[in-house]
């Protein structure tokens, strides 16, 4: 695994915290937290756009945020599981997938190995 993908998956697991942070916030301090785990988020996004499409990074980090929120919310927060977001988040991941996929075409094609 480079180095990019490296930054995207720090990028996603640190949406992570932050968007429990913003669950669980009462004090200055702890806003404070949220705050410097955004921007350090958002330094590690901006470095996997360096060397990776930034639309495939987006759509990962914006997917496993929505997925990893969604689950947050069932398995820590105790919201529930329906159908309709089971579809939604299948839907999003077969996004990413296609998107990974569809990137993976281009470059072949830009390199001429794809005919």
């Amino acid at each position: 695994m480079n180095r990019a993908w490296i930054y995207v998956v720090i990028t996603c697991v640190l949406e992570l915290l932050w968007v429990f942070g913003f669950n669980v916030a009462h004090t200055w301090w702890h806003w404070a937290l949220v705050i410097l785990i955004i921007l350090v988020d958002f330094y590690f996004l901006a470095k996997a756009c360096e060397t990776l499409p930034t639309g495939t990074v987006y759509a990962i980090f914006a997917a496993a945020g929505t997925v990893g929120t969604a689950l947050m919310d069932i398995f820590i927060f105790n919201g529930f599981l329906s159908v309709s977001k089971v579809v939604f988040i299948g839907l999003l991941v077969v996004g990413v997938i296609t998107l990974k996929l569809a990137d993976n075409h281009e470059s072949k094609a830009e390199k001429g190995e794809v005919a």
